[in-house]
């Protein structure tokens, strides 16, 4: 994240902090929001970078932020002007905001650490579910099971109760949910009328200098959320994914012993784990990556303008 413009003198959000310790820009001004090629498993980052992991990221935000305006309004301002030539297709330029202390999960499908909390306890975050359920069942509707930003370490899994206490504002907190699991319903829709099972996401808000809420960080890619192909979806069992499992599976039978530095990537994960993501980035927006390269491209923008 880079600060690109400061916003006004007294403008509202002034020397608000960020829940992961960084201090932030005031709600009102200008930020180069820039999507990474590096790739992390088990909390370490590997030195190997993926190619064109960041340009995905940033060009499924545009897509999904384009999408669901009419939901809620989001942070995005430009993917070219204001963007530097080095930083085209991975760069957003947004609005800063104040952003909310929590990160707001929604859950269509019953996966990962939901599965397990379910297996201990019939319940995800507070939130009874049927019994019966197997891993990846599809739920009866989706759930909102909101986490912690933790400072260090791993993100906590909190109920309603708690999310609302953070936040300090009960109406607030109740619009959060409604707009996520608007949001979800919405891209859960569409993705799978692309081939393609929206099985969780992560949504990230905050407030604008007016205070109205906004959506930010990055929106319904496969680094905040779990897809799954459509095709040879079986629940009892968990699902192929278009992120990083495939790197995540080579690691744990790599030998390696999960503790940094994390090891190099073979280059036929990297190939593979790139594949993946031009992939779903093909299925959900319907159009060739090279697409979206090409008009965030710094030769091509300029000649266009």
């Amino acid at each position: 994240m880079y600060e690109l413009e400061r916003p006004a003198d007294g403008a509202a959000g002034a020397g608000s902090q960020a829940p992961r310790g960084r201090i932030v820009p005031s709600a009102g001004g200008r930020l180069l929001m820039v999507a990474s090629d590096r790739i992390s498993t088990y909390d370490a980052v590997h030195p190997t970078p993926i190619p064109d992991k960041g340009k995905v990221l940033s060009g499924l935000s545009a897509f999904w932020f384009g999408k669901t305006q009419q939901i809620v309004a989001n942070h995005l301002l430009s993917a070219t002007d204001g963007v530097p030539e080095e930083a085209r297709g991975r760069g957003l330029v947004v609005r800063a905001l104040r952003m909310l202390p929590v990160e707001c999960v929604v859950r269509g499908y019953i996966t990962g650490s939901g599965w397990k909390d379910y297996q201990a306890s019939g319940s995800v975050s507070g939130i009874a579910l049927p019994e019966g359920l197997r891993e990846s069942d599809r739920l009866p509707q989706p759930i909102f099971t909101p986490s912690t930003k933790a400072l260090e370490g791993h993100d906590e899994a909190i109920d309603f109760e708690r999310a609302r206490e953070l936040v300090g504002d009960d109406a607030l907190m109740e619009r959060v949910r409604e707009r996520s699991i608007e949001l979800y319903s919405f891209a859960a829709e569409h993705a799978r009328e692309r081939g393609v099972i929206l099985a969780d996401t992560k949504f990230e808000f905050g407030l604008d200098e007016r205070g109205e809420l906004v959506l930010g960080d990055e929106a319904l890619t496969p680094d905040s959320s779990r897809y799954w192909p459509a095709a040879g979806y079986e629940p009892g069992r968990g699902q192929p994914s278009f992120d990083k499992q495939f790197v995540r599976d080579w690691a744990s039978a790599s030998g390696w012993d999960k503790r940094p530095p994390a090891p190099a990537i073979p280059n036929e994960v990297v190939a593979g784990t790139r594949a993946r993501y031009v992939e779903a980035y093909e299925l959900i927006t319907g159009e060739p990556f090279e697409e979206w390269t090409g008009r965030t491209d710094a030769v091509h923008a300029q000649g266009a303008a």
